[in-house]
């Protein structure tokens, strides 16, 4: 489509031709009487506005077209693109906040189930070093009984070997008496 148009074309030459002859500014309206308040001088007046960005943006005022001086059609067009951009910008800016938040939300959200989970291992771990506790403790009286039944094993062994001999140490004993 864009092949369609010449480079000869007068749309290309100056694309804001239709306003050449019939735009009339509000400030060289004539028939009001505080358009001579409004009418800019023929000096730029410097005028601060806030940007956001830190510091005043230094812009001038729109003067008015002269015939003699070449067309001014181009600042516009910088004029758009720097509002598009800033407005760009500020979007960009807000959807870089936002991501920051739900990430820090995230972050939180993590932190906390991992306090939680930790919490939990905890509780665990103590119940767990509780009981171990309790097994040690049961173990020791175990072994404490079983030394304890063991001594009591042996003193009946021997009670009962000193039983078997006896009566053949009697029968000895006896002999020994008689003779």
């Amino acid at each position: 489509m864009l092949s369609a148009i010449l480079p000869s074309d007068p749309l290309l030459s100056n694309p804001f031709s239709a306003f050449a002859g019939g735009f009339t500014p509000p400030w060289d309206c004539h028939d009001d009487p505080l358009s001579d308040y409004l009418k800019p001088s023929t000096e730029p007046k410097p005028v601060t506005s806030s940007s956001g960005s830190g510091g005043p943006i230094l812009t001038h005022e729109k003067r008015k077209p002269d015939p003699d001086e070449p067309d001014q059609s181009a600042e516009p067009v910088i004029d758009e693109r720097k509002r598009r951009r800033m407005i760009s910008n500020r979007e960009s800016a807000r959807r870089s906040r936002v991501r920051k938040q739900r990430h820090l939300e995230n972050l939180r959200n993590q932190l906390n189930k991992c306090r939680m989970e930790n919490r939990e291992l905890n509780n665990r771990l103590q119940f767990i070093l509780y009981h171990l506790n309790r097994v040690r403790t049961e173990n020791e009286w175990l072994r404490s009984e079983r030394t304890v039944l063991q001594e009591r094993i042996s003193e009946y062994a021997q009670i009962l070997v000193l039983q078997q001999l006896q009566p053949s140490f009697s029968t000895a004993w006896n002999c020994n008496l008689t003779e």
